[in-house]
């Protein structure tokens, strides 16, 4: 009888889930980066978030995420670096966010990590979103961190 009662719990504490958390499926990764792209050309704007006005480069990040799998993110990309998990940079995965010192401050930049060094931003005044290569001496020297975003808030 405690044998069932046991297996009983294990099973039932299984299904349930902690709705706070989520982990990206592949699918989710592959929308969110192939939307991501289909925004390369819009013209920098600060404290832009949308398509039809620009972005500066936490509006496109939070855009994206919002966009494709219904996650809204903070505003700024100092306040995004403390969401969800940090990740190696040797553990990459499509859909992370990538941070960079561009403002002598940490954090001050974020794109989204599309695999093989390459991640998708909004640049800075005067740019559009584009694909940079993390391997480029300026990305890899002002490089901060990454994080996977897990939370659904």
């Amino acid at each position: 009888m405690r044998s069932i009662l046991l297996i009983s719990l294990l099973v039932l504490s299984a299904c349930v889930s902690d709705k706070n958390y989520m982990q990206a499926q592949h699918g989710d990764a592959s929308s969110l980066t192939s939307y991501a792209m289909s925004l390369i050309g819009t013209p920098y704007k600060y404290g832009g978030d949308s398509p039809d006005s620009g972005f500066d480069c936490s509006g496109f990040v939070d855009h994206v995420f919002s966009h494709t799998l219904d996650i809204n993110l903070p505003r700024s990309s100092g306040e995004m670096s403390a969401m969800g998990k940090a990740v190696r940079s040797n553990d990459l995965r499509t859909g992370d966010l990538v941070f960079f010192d561009t403002l002598h401050s940490r954090f001050s930049h974020v794109g989204i990590y599309l695999g093989d060094y390459r991640f998708i931003h909004a640049p800075s005044s005067g740019g559009s979103v584009r694909v940079e290569n993390m391997l480029d001496d300026y990305w890899r020297r002002i490089y901060n961190g990454a994080r996977r975003i897990t939370l659904l808030n």
